[in-house]
């Protein structure tokens, strides 16, 4: 039976430490929250499984795949491009000549035809890998499920990472993350060109990711819908679009906020009632905390 509870609960970190002492195999999958309607014992929002967000495998405690959600695709030419290692007219080409093909067959067919090297496929996915689970560790709420002993297909490329140096990178990025997180905190924002951004433009060496964004600066497009067409995490876009804007290149668009004043009123008279809520809610989940985290250590090793 597999282990289910949800990021509210037990922070991903605590997750993947959990999965890794245990020196567990199988497959984690997290999804997005839908909001039930009913509170659980911590007065939270209850929440069923929608969407699936993220896949990671591990195979004795060791990591060794990572997928993200549906909106970004992860096969092995996908990882390639994202990584600069394949142009948009290679994947174009290599799609046509190897349709159905597996992971394991494009890599030989990419390395026997130089387009790629076994070192330039393993860095990918590795780096790949450690996008989707830094970016998982982000995430305060959603369900999820530990299936045990289920792996990926076997037309994937497994590369096994240490769960303990994927926290520790992660923690060293956590500063950055912070930082991206105050500078871009809505990704529903559009982007545009300053004033004479031919000139800015002139001299400028942009790497594959940071082109592709600048190709999709448009008032219609938020940074969001920047990010899906581009198969990019959220913290991906953060991480490119920030770089832009710091070599003033793109600048946000300030969005309207005629009718402000008249919106904060209600919610200025209910700060008092909200803040002692929040108050309640905080004690609540200190005293159960200990004894939910306590529970799915005892499952983990069960399993």
């Amino acid at each position: 039976m597999p282990l289910q509870a949800n990021l509210q609960d037990i922070s991903p970190t605590q997750v993947l430490n959990l999965v890794n002492l245990a020196g567990k195999t199988g497959m984690l999958t997290v999804y997005e929250g839908i909001a039930t309607g009913e509170m659980d014992a911590m007065n939270k929002p209850k929440q069923k499984a929608g969407d699936e967000r993220c896949r990671i495998a591990f195979k004795g405690g060791k990591l060794i795949h990572a997928t993200a959600g549906a909106d970004q695709e992860s096969d092995l030419i996908a990882v390639l491009n994202r990584a600069g290692k394949l142009s948009d007219s290679q994947v174009k080409i290599i799609r046509e000549r190897a349709k159905s093909s597996s992971d394991k067959a494009i890599a030989l067919l990419l390395i026997n035809a130089n387009y790629a090297t076994q070192n330039d496929i393993v860095t990918s996915i590795q780096q790949h890998m450690l996008e989707v689970v830094h970016n998982m560790l982000t995430w305060r709420d959603g369900p999820f499920r530990f299936d045990d002993d289920t792996m990926p297909s076997s037309d994937r490329i497994l590369v096994p990472l240490d769960v303990e140096n994927i926290i520790l990178e992660y923690t060293r990025r956590a500063k950055e993350n912070d930082q991206l997180m105050r500078e871009l905190p809505d990704l529903n924002v559009s982007l545009k060109f300053p004033e004479n951004a031919k000139e800015k433009f002139k001299g400028v060496h942009l790497s594959v990711e940071e082109w592709r964004v600048v190709s999709f600066v448009n008032p219609k497009n938020s940074i969001k819908q920047i990010a899906k067409a581009n198969n990019m995490s959220d913290m991906e876009i953060r991480r490119i679009v920030y770089g832009l804007m710091m070599a003033n290149l793109v600048q946000v668009m300030k969005p309207d906020t005629s009718g402000a004043g008249a919106a904060k009123s209600p919610a200025a008279s209910g700060a008092s009632a909200a803040a002692a809520a929040t108050k309640q809610r905080q004690a609540r989940k200190a005293q159960v905390q200990s004894s939910v985290v306590n529970k799915l250590i005892d499952k983990i090793k069960s399993l």
